[in-house]
């Protein structure tokens, strides 16, 4: 199959509303047989061994039901087709509605039936597709890290503006309740003032060093690579179906942002909710010595220094530290110094952060209210455009100073040049 787009590049760092919190287009839900529940109907594009976890997750909403899936290998397609048909089917008992397979993601978006997309591909094509996606009416779910460039995130929360779309980034850890109290303790000064944040995740992105071996019949190995550099197929990318292990194509600069942007979209994130920070970020990347993967000291224009640091955490963790004390949550714990800080109770007269319990029911929820979710796209896209440029301050070696409203590196022209990347034959960017 012959895939066309005909995009163009063009400015796509254009100044752009920070938009309003209720979206003025009501979307194209039906009403479910029975229950008088608005139906959400989803479409799934990239169906590796992330989006079975996201498939259960939003099945338990009571509204969606899925419509079509895409990806590039087909047997992937096939067994979510198959995962997602018994689900249908158990739940929609009154009806029966077909799952229907693609391999062009851009067929999937045609279906006037489909009112949201589910999307959980590689990084290097979350942009194209999101973009895509808004232009074609319907609402956004995107796996994080948002965005593999700053650019690239830039105009996503652009499209998504523009077309008045819904969109949650897979940041879900802001819907868990110890997340979220910690980042209410840190900003109603239960630590007194904040001057170091540090954030243990693991290393940045490196260089492409894998072996070429010939690619299966099952995939179409150039539509993988899309709009990337091309390089020939390895397993350590694209591994077959029946591979349980996550694959690791996240390592490499081609087609991800190593753990500084995987763990740290999760991380990093938590750091920036609590410094209030979701539409900003810092303004100085100073990175260690030379060669080092560990280390790096960021600082925001009010002081606070938020460092890339292992600080004694036993997994991916964030510590908060003050003046009165010192706050650490991960998934494993949240605990404090003195201890018992972790144990108040945020006052009704405190200030209090968007609070939900099911990211993917909040998802659900502001697309049939038509207001922004709890991981709105500007929000994903400040977090990730940080883990982006620590991984540029990481590969440059040098100390770079960032306009967060800019949106530029103060005068480094080569940094700039890095905020995107280069595109490849037909898909040379995104045109919305």
């Amino acid at each position: 199959m012959e895939y066309k787009n005909g995009i163009s590049r063009r400015n796509f760092v254009a100044a752009t509303s920070a938009g309003v919190a209720a979206l003025s287009v009501v979307p194209s839900i039906t009403i479910a047989a029975g229950g008088g529940t608005s139906k959400v109907r989803l479409g799934y594009i990239g169906v590796g061994i992330q989006s079975h976890g996201l498939l259960k997750n939003l099945n338990k909403c009571p509204e969606t039901i899925i419509m079509a899936c895409c990806d590039v290998v087909t047997t992937k397609v096939d067994k979510f087709r198959g995962e997602a048909q018994q689900l249908n089917d158990t739940k929609w008992t009154n009806e029966k509605q077909e799952v229907i397979g693609y391999n062009n993601y851009r067929e999937l978006l045609k279906r006037d039936d489909i009112d949201a997309v589910v999307i959980a591909t590689p990084d290097h094509w979350h942009a194209q597709i999101a973009v895509d996606a808004a232009k074609a009416g319907k609402d956004i779910y995107c796996e994080k890290p948002m965005a593999l460039t700053v650019s690239e995130g830039r105009a996503m929360v652009n499209a998504t503006r523009k077309y008045k779309r819904v969109f949650q980034t897979g940041n879900m850890q802001r819907s868990w309740r110890n997340f979220r109290h910690s980042c209410e303790l840190v900003l109603n000064g239960y630590i007194g003032e904040i001057k170091v944040v540090n954030v243990c995740v693991g290393p940045p992105v490196k260089a492409l060093d894998l072996p070429s071996v010939a690619a299966p019949d099952t995939i179409d190995w150039d539509m993988w690579v899309g709009p990337s550099l091309y390089r020939d197929y390895s397993p350590v990318l694209a591994p077959p179906v029946e591979d349980l292990n996550f694959p690791n194509w996240r390592s490499y600069r081609e087609f991800g942002g190593g753990m500084i942007t995987d763990w740290g979209a999760h991380m990093f994130d938590i750091a920036q909710w609590a410094l209030e920070m979701d539409e900003s970020g810092p303004i100085e990347f100073n990175p260690p010595a030379q060669h080092a993967v560990i280390g790096l000291q960021m600082k925001y224009k009010n002081g606070v220094i938020l460092n890339h640091a292992n600080w004694g955490a036993q997994c991916e963790g964030v510590q908060f530290v003050g003046t009165k004390g010192e706050i650490e949550v991960s998934r494993d714990y949240l605990r404090s110094d003195p201890a018992q800080i972790v144990e108040t109770e945020i006052k009704p007269s405190d200030k209090h952060l968007y609070k939900s319990d099911n990211h993917y029911q909040d998802w659900i929820d502001a697309i049939k209210k038509r207001t922004k979710p709890i991981s709105d796209v500007e929000t994903g896209h400040r977090t990730s455009s940080l883990c982006n440029l620590a991984n540029i301050a990481y590969q440059l070696q040098r100390p770079l100073k960032w306009d967060p409203v800019k949106e530029q590196f103060i005068g480094d022209d080569f940094a700039n040049m890095m905020l995107t990347r280069a595109y490849r034959g037909k898909w040379n960017f995104l045109d919305f």
